[in-house]
């Protein structure tokens, strides 16, 4: 351990370090419900959680993870630094102590990677940059693509589940088919069949997309491709997410609404007092340059 500084400021080192081994290990000493020590749902409270999220989190067979994976992408500065501190706050220092040494050298390994890509950058190819596709096989992927030409272009990528295709088609009709006359990138209308679902779907939202509309609902919230997506684009851009991607509610809910996107704008249609000006705000959100 004496390749790295050990009194580096840990509180700068993004919780994206932990490695999979840490989480886990965390897990087994957070998920056991425990009458004497501090587990998941109190060190939850401490990162800013909800009682409402807090319990939506019980279902799950390791709420530790996606308590961590949660406050990952919901919070810009979750780091390393904060995550021992607010374990310590819970007087699981048991923990801290225990894991010490795996924390370093995931810290170690973060720190000598950081300092790798800023001693050699990644060398920049004329082809390659970040509005034309990685792979030929991410050409003619769209109806309008043109393989040969550039790819296709959209003003917003949008995240959706099947139960709420009906509001995806008046979405359709108010923004594609009126004055604002944008372009929306739909994956059952306009992805050809026949490529990988994963790779076409992170090639659209980080690529061709400028924005991503994630449509909310108790569905959306039980889907797997949407939390894909969701996370994904999340994961692009952390500091230029609250740009990047635009929750909507179009209906009312019953689950409570996803935790990792608390901290976004929401465009809601089910309030009376906005509904008015529902179309308008969205369009404009992705009019935006």
């Amino acid at each position: 351990m004496a390749e790295w500084d050990p009194d580096a400021d840990l509180s700068s080192v993004p919780l994206s370090a932990l490695n999979v081994t840490v989480r886990k290990k965390l897990g087994l000493y957070l998920n056991p419900k425990n009458t004497v020590a501090a587990d998941w749902s109190a060190v939850a409270e401490e990162m800013g959680f909800s009682y409402l999220e807090i319990q939506n989190y019980e279902g799950s067979n390791n709420p530790t993870m996606r308590v961590l994976e949660d406050w990952q992408a919901g919070t810009p500065d979750a780091s390393v630094g904060k995550l021992l501190a607010i374990l310590n706050k819970c007087d699981r220092r048991d923990i801290v102590e225990d894991l010490q040494s795996l924390i370093d050298n995931d810290v170690k390994k973060y720190l000598e990677r950081l300092k790798k890509m800023r001693s050699d950058p990644p060398l920049q190819v004329p082809e390659v940059d970040s509005c034309a596709p990685r792979t030929p096989e991410n050409k003619g992927i769209t109806l309008d693509d043109d393989p040969e030409g550039s790819p296709e272009m959209f003003d917003a990528f949008i995240c959706y589940c099947e139960s709420d295709i009906q509001f995806v088609h008046e979405m359709i009709r108010e923004l594609e088919q009126t004055e604002y006359k944008l372009k929306l990138c739909v994956f059952d209308r306009n992805v050809l069949p026949g490529s990988c679902v994963w790779t076409i779907t992170g090639e659209l939202i980080e690529r061709r997309c400028k924005r991503m509309v994630v449509v909310i609902s108790d569905e959306y919230l039980e889907s797997s491709a949407c939390s894909f997506q969701t996370r994904f684009a999340l994961s692009l851009s952390p500091g230029a997410q609250s740009k990047r991607l635009i929750p909507v509610i179009y209906k009312s809910m019953k689950k409570p609404f996803p935790s990792i996107l608390r901290f976004l704008t929401v465009c809601d249609y089910t309030r009376p007092c906005t509904q008015a000006w529902f179309w308008v705000r969205l369009a404009r959100a992705l009019s935006l340059p």
